[in-house]
């Protein structure tokens, strides 16, 4: 029997791998996105949450490291920035130092997980909603101006 040539396009569901339900995710290419701005502990944490729901323990804990590893570099930062407030090369291997922390997080682990979603699930699983990351990581901005202006305050009459 012919097909019929009024009939809609069948799509594939190829991409689909194993049938196995998805959980709800974020999108790790947008988590990705966002570590642009945020630092790449944002995605690390978010890249965390997801190892977590897909069941991958060891790729969680590699993602735990990540996020580690940035908050301890940027608490470095402020210790440094405060007590060299002068120092104009500090502010330039600090922006080298994040971008190859981003580069570094993102082509190490980062862009993996995206892979292994779209390989396990295609574009069709369920996603987590941005308002609660968001929302977390303005605070912990605040957290971390609040933290340097207290370590300033600390440092600088120690200083003088």
């Amino acid at each position: 029997m012919e097909p019929n040539p009024y009939a809609p396009p069948r799509a594939s569901v190829a991409d689909v791998a194993d049938g196995k339900v998805a959980p709800a995710l974020w999108n790790p290419n947008a988590a990705a996105s966002w570590s642009l701005l945020l630092s790449p502990a944002f995605g690390a944490i978010l890249h965390l949450k997801n190892w977590q729901r897909l069941g991958e323990p060891g790729k969680a804990a590699t993602s735990r490291i990540w996020a580690i590893v940035t908050v301890a570099l940027l608490a470095v930062v402020i210790v440094a920035s405060v007590l060299l407030p002068e120092a104009k090369a500090l502010d330039a291997v600090s922006r080298v130092v994040g971008l190859a922390l981003l580069l570094g997080w993102y082509f190490s682990i980062g862009r993996s997980q995206a892979a292994y979603v779209h390989a396990r699930y295609g574009k069709g699983y369920p996603r987590r909603g941005w308002t609660k990351p968001l929302l977390l990581a303005l605070l912990a901005f605040i957290a971390f101006i609040g933290l340097a202006i207290g370590i300033a305050l600390v440092v600088a009459p120690a200083v003088d």
